[in-house]
C-alpha cells in the first residue's frame, strides 16, 4: 500500500509511481521478455526506444483505471504492455515521417539505423502487441484495440494531409489530436473499466477521461514546443513549426494577429523550417495565443476529473485526478 490515504491526493508523481510500483515492475519485465527476437536488429532498435525514458503515461492510466475499477487479476499487466508496444510503434513511424532527430533526449532510431529498419521494427511491435491480445482471449478487448490502432493510423494520415495548411481550423486540429494521440489514452482508461466489469456507460465515462486527458496532454506538448527549452523537452524546440505542423497555438495566433502578422505567419507555415521561430513566438506572445491554448488544456483537464465520478473513492482515483492536473502543470 501507499503512504497517502484514500481521502488525500498524491503530493506528486513520485507518490503515484510508488502506488503502482509492483504493477509497473511486472509490466517492465513483461515488456523486456516480449521484446526478445532472434533478429539482432529488432532487439537493438526495440530496446533503444523502449529504454529511452518517457513517462509511460498510457500504461500508467490503464493500470490505475483497472485497479480503481476493482480489478484484481493480472490481465492488466499484458494490456499495459500492449498499450506501450502500440505507442512505441507509432513513435518509430512518427519519427520517420517527421524526420525528427531527437526523441526523449536521445538520437532517434531512424537516424541511427535508417528509415527502413525503423518502420519494420515498428511493424514488429504492432504485431507483437496483437500476439499478446490473442493470448488474453477477450474479444471485447481485441475489438477496442483494433479500432484504436486503426484510428491512430487514420490520425497519422490526417495530420500528414494537413502539413503546411495555414487554414487548418480548431475543429480539424482537435480531430487530428483525438485520433492520433488521445484515442490511445481513451482506450487505456476504457480497458481498465472493462477488466473491472464496469457497465458500458461507466466504461464510456472512463474513456472520456482518457480522451480529455490525452487532448490536454497534446495541447500542452504543442505549447511547450514554442515555450520550453529544447533540452527540457527531450527534442528540438520548434520541431512542430519546422515540420509544418499547424497546432493550436498557431491557429489561435492566426485568429488574433493583424493582417501583416497573419501574412508573415502564413508564409512561414507554408515554407516550413524553424528559422523564423522567434518571429512566430513574438506574435504568439502579443496575441496571448499560448495562454489561450493553455486555458483550453486546463478546461479539458477539469472535464477529465469530472468524468472520474463513476469510480469509487480510492488511492487510484486520487492518482488519476492528479494526472489530469499534472498534464497541464508540467514543464516538459
Amino acid at each position: 500500500m501507499n503512504d497517502f490515504s484514500s481521502t488525500t491526493a498524491p503530493a506528486g508523481l513520485d507518490d503515484i509511481l510508488e502506488l503502482t510500483q509492483v504493477d509497473r515492475r511486472a509490466v517492465d519485465r513483461l515488456i523486456v521478455d516480449r521484446l526478445a527476437s532472434d533478429v539482432v536488429l529488432v532487439n537493438q532498435i526495440s530496446h533503444h526506444i523502449i529504454s529511452g525514458g518517457g513517462k509511460r503515461m498510457r500504461p500508467l492510466v490503464h493500470l490505475l483505471c483497472a485497479r480503481a475499477a476493482g480489478y484484481r487479476g493480472d490481465d492488466h499487466l499484458k494490456l499495459a504492455a500492449i498499450i506501450e508496444f502500440i505507442h512505441t510503434s507509432t513513435l518509430l513511424h512518427d519519427d520517420v515521417v517527421d524526420e525528427s532527430s531527437r526523441r526523449r533526449g536521445q538520437v532517434t532510431a531512424h537516424r541511427l539505423w535508417g528509415n527502413a529498419a525503423s518502420v519494420l521494427v515498428g511493424d514488429f511491435l504492432y504485431s507483437r502487441s496483437f500476439q499478446l491480445m490473442v493470448e488474453l482471449d477477450r474479444m471485447r478487448v481485441m475489438n477496442i484495440l483494433a479500432d484504436t490502432t486503426n484510428t491512430i493510423a487514420e490520425g497519422e494520415v490526417l495530420q500528414l494531409m494537413q502539413m503546411g495548411n495555414a487554414d487548418l481550423g480548431v475543429e480539424d486540429y482537435y480531430q487530428v489530436i483525438s485520433d492520433k494521440t488521445a484515442c490511445l489514452f481513451a482506450a487505456s482508461a476504457r480497458l481498465g473499466g472493462v477488466l473491472g466489469e464496469m457497465s458500458d456507460s461507466d466504461c464510456e465515462s472512463l474513456a472520456d477521461y482518457g480522451l480529455y486527458l490525452g487532448q490536454a496532454f497534446q495541447i500542452v506538448d504543442d505549447v511547450l514546443d514554442y515555450r520550453a527549452d529544447g533540452d527540457d523537452l527531450g527534442k528540438n524546440a520548434g520541431d512542430d513549426l519546422a515540420e509544418g505542423k499547424v497546432t493550436l497555438p498557431l491557429i489561435l495566433a492566426l485568429q488574433s494577429a493583424d493582417e501583416t502578422e497573419r501574412a508573415l505567419m502564413r508564409s512561414i507555415i507554408e515554407a516550413g523550417g524553424s528559422d523564423r521561430i522567434a518571429d512566430v513566438r513574438s506574435i504568439m506572445e502579443r496575441t496571448g495565443a499560448l495562454d489561450l491554448a493553455m486555458s483550453q488544456a486546463e478546461g479539458l483537464a477539469e472535464k477529465a476529473r469530472m468524468a472520474l465520478a463513476v469510480l469509487p473513492e480510492s488511492d487510484e482515483r486520487g492518482a488519476l485526478e492528479f494526472l489530469a492536473g499534472y498534464a497541464v502543470d508540467r514543464a516538459y
